[in-house]
C-alpha cells in the first residue's frame, strides 16, 4: 500500500540532537515518517507518531522548501561551533518517495557548498548509491551506515516486509566501499542470523556496528516490548533470539572476521 503524502513548510530542519546521540550537534531528518514501517521502528513508540491519527508507514510528509533552509541553518550553525549531523534519527532519508522527490540528494547539494564537520547517513535503502558522485564530494567528512539486520530474507520479510531486500543492500554495501567511502554495516537491531552472517559480510565491508532492543531502544527494550514482536520470534520459532545475550553470538563471529577495531558495539559504532 502506497503512504499518504502531505507537503509541509518546515519551521525547522536541524534539530540539537540528544540522548542516545548526544555527541552529535544535530539531527536531520528530510521527510516525516516512514514508509519501511519496521515492525520494532522505536519512532512507533514517540510523540511523533503516537498522536497522528494514521498508523505508522501509512504517511509521510514532505518537507517542502528543505534545501533553502538547511543552507540558512548550516551557516548559522556553524557559527556556533562544530556541526555534526546525523541523518537520519526518525525516517530513513532514502524511502520510496524519494526516488521521485529527491529531497535528500537536494540537501545533499547544499551540504557539499557548506559541509559540515561530519555526516552520518543512516539507511537501509540501496538508493543511496544514486548520490555517490555527492557523498565522494563529502568523503573525508561522512559515513554511510547500512542497516542490514540478518542475512536470513524470510527473516527480514518478517520482520520489516517493506523494506529493501537483503542482497540488494549487501550489493549496495560493496559499491559504496569500492567507491572508497567510509561506510559500515549496522546490524540494529540484531535479528536471527545463520552461521555465516559474519563472513558474508566481510565480502562486502571493513566496518560493522552491532546493535539490540535493549541497548539501542533508549528504554533497555521496554519500547521494543510494548511493541509486541516478542510474538514474530515466536511465529518463527526463534525466540530464543529474544534475549539481552542474543547479539553476543554475533558478535564473537564478527571478531573472528574483522579486525577488532573495526567492530562496535551498540552507541559507539554511531558516533561521529
Amino acid at each position: 500500500m502506497q503512504p499518504s503524502l502531505i507537503r509541509k513548510i518546515p519551521k525547522q530542519l536541524l534539530n540539537p540532537a540528544s540522548g542516545y546521540l548526544t555527541e552529535y550537534s544535530h539531527t536531520l531528518n528530510p521527510y516525516t515518517g516512514c514508509a519501511f514501517s519496521c515492525s520494532y521502528c522505536y519512532v512507533r513508540e514517540m510523540p511523533v507518531a503516537k498522536f497522528r491519527a494514521e498508523s505508522w508507514g501509512t504517511w509521510v510528509d514532505i518537507k517542502e522548501g528543505a534545501a533553502a533552509l538547511l543552507a540558512k541553518e548550516l551557516l548559522k550553525a556553524r557559527r556556533k561551533g562544530p556541526v555534526t549531523i546525523f541523518m537520519s534519527s526518525s525516517t530513513d532519508p532514502y524511502q520510496p518517495v524519494e526516488y521521485r522527490e529527491q529531497l535528500t540528494r537536494s540537501l545533499l547539494e547544499v551540504m557539499v557548498q557548506e559541509q559540515p564537520d561530519f555526516l552520518l547517513v543512516q539507511t537501509r535503502s540501496p538508493l543511496v548509491t544514486r548520490d555517490i558522485d555527492l557523498l565522494l564530494q563529502m568523503k573525508d567528512r561522512v559515513r554511510i551506515s547500512m542497516t542490514v539486520e540478518t542475512d536470513l530474507e524470510p527473516v527480514r520479510r518478517a520482520f520489516t516486509p517493506a523494506a529493501p531486500p537483503l542482497a540488494a543492500r549487501m550489493k549496495a554495501l560493496k559499491q559504496l566501499t569500492d567507491q572508497g567511502l567510509d561506510v559500515q554495516a549496522a546490524i540494529s537491531p540484531v535479528l536471527p542470523s545463520s552461521d555465516q552472517f559474519a563472513e558474508r559480510l566481510a565480502e562486502v565491508v571493513d566496518r560493522v556496528c552491532i546493535d539490540d532492543f535493549f541497548m539501542g531502544d533508549g528504554s533497555l527494550g521496554k519500547r521494543t516490548e510494548r511493541l509486541g514482536i516478542r510474538r514474530i520470534y515466536e511465529q518463527l520459532g526463534m525466540s530464543e533470539w529474544y534475549d539481552r545475550s542474543a547479539y553476543q553470538r554475533v558478535l564473537s563471529d564478527l571478531r573472528a572476521h574483522f579486525p577488532t577495531n573495526r567492530v562496535y558495539v551498540s552507541q559507539a559504532g554511531f558516533l561521529p
